[in-house]
């Protein structure tokens, strides 16, 4: 049987959910549901507070057992980060942080990261873009330079891309890079219209499932549903 790598895509509102609360337990909750080897987060909060569980990343990671990378954007004036950040049960082989900001705009980045998955290769890159059209498009030709045209390593992009327009430019270049996939709407949970929240797999090949998890509980912990793509690792979905 052909291995499986699940990997999850969340812009987790840093915890706050329809309820106007902060609640981190409701997004272990959610990503308990959704059992992911990869968990791409956007939005985490490490404000220091009164608890440990307003240290997001940390807490997450504790609650379902997986190594934290963070991803941070922000350095808050009070202390503490806000930005990206991967989790993972899977060994973390090379880390790497990629500036996305434009001029007088919000900062972004992406992490982009080596995974071994059973024994393969994996590289994994979790990013969230800006508001402006302008601004994701100079993020994504950012990005894809940082790919390059190795076309032989297996490749993950999963984040909040933030595209509104389903022809815009942005996802016209990560499709023809990366291969098409479809666009799921996650954005608002409670009633999503909008594909804001996206996972290319390269080769589309090794793509098995696409789809947003819409829980009840997903639906009222964050602003975002989470998206799920299972991926097969194997000969037959390798590059080449």
């Amino acid at each position: 049987m052909t291995p499986r790598l699940r990997v999850t895509s969340y812009n987790i509102h840093e915890c706050v959910g329809a309820d106007g609360r902060r609640d981190p337990e409701r997004i272990a909750a959610v990503l308990r549901e959704i059992d992911a080897d990869v968990i791409g987060l956007q939005e985490v909060d490490a404000r220091p507070g009164e608890t440990n569980a307003s240290m997001q990343m940390q807490y997450l990671a504790a609650a379902l057992g997986h190594h934290a990378i963070a991803g941070p954007t922000l350095q808050r004036s009070g202390g503490g980060e806000y930005g990206n950040a991967l989790l993972t049960r899977r060994p973390v082989l090379d880390v790497r942080h990629v500036d996305l900001t434009v001029y007088r705009r919000e900062p972004r980045a992406a992490l982009d990261v080596d995974l071994n998955i059973d024994g393969v290769a994996v590289r994994v890159v979790v990013t969230h873009l800006g508001l402006l059209p302008g601004e994701r498009r100079t993020q994504v030709r950012r990005l894809l330079d940082r790919l390059g045209d190795n076309r032989t390593e297996i490749v993950i992009l999963c984040g909040d891309i933030n595209e509104w327009f389903a022809v815009g430019r942005p996802l016209r270049w990560l499709h023809a890079r990366l291969g098409r996939t479809g666009g799921v709407p996650t954005f608002p949970a409670a009633f999503p219209v909008f594909a804001l929240d996206r996972i290319w797999v390269h080769p589309r090949a090794a793509l098995a499932t696409l789809a947003a998890h819409a829980s009840p509980a997903a639906r009222h912990a964050s602003d975002h549903l989470p998206m799920i793509a299972d991926i097969r690792i194997g000969s037959g979905s390798r590059p080449g």
